[in-house]
């Protein structure tokens, strides 16, 4: 499974940005797909997540109410709405796709860089 995120970028505060993930290969086998982040300094964490079907979703507090995750599965292709975004938004987000919900993917796409000015 290959994984291709893009639209990273920076934005001001209170602003908004939508990244993309595009799975390609073996999708078969992948029943979640999400976003994790990592900051400076800081652990990599658990931003959102989506089931295969989309009827299943998991987001981190922080984010809640702000980001929405959402896949189109035509396309193959998962997206995060980021809203209303804060300094602390700014990371590498990561997408991230496996076979059990409970548990983080294998298959990791390359970071896109996220900055929020303040």
């Amino acid at each position: 499974v290959q994984l291709q995120a893009s639209g990273g970028g920076l934005v001001q505060a209170g602003g908004s940005l939508r990244l993309s993930c595009k799975a390609s290969g073996s999708i078969f086998s992948i029943n979640r797909m999400g976003w994790y982040r990592q900051a400076p300094g800081k652990q990599r964490e658990l931003v959102a997540v989506i089931s295969s079907g989309g009827d299943r979703t998991k987001y981190a507090d922080s984010v809640k109410g702000r980001f929405t995750i959402s896949r189109d599965n035509a396309k193959n292709t998962v997206y995060l709405q980021m809203s209303s975004l804060k300094f602390e938004d700014t990371a590498v987000y990561y997408c991230n796709a496996g076979r059990n919900w409970n548990v983080v993917g294998a298959y990791w796409g390359q970071g896109t860089q996220v900055t929020v000015s303040s």
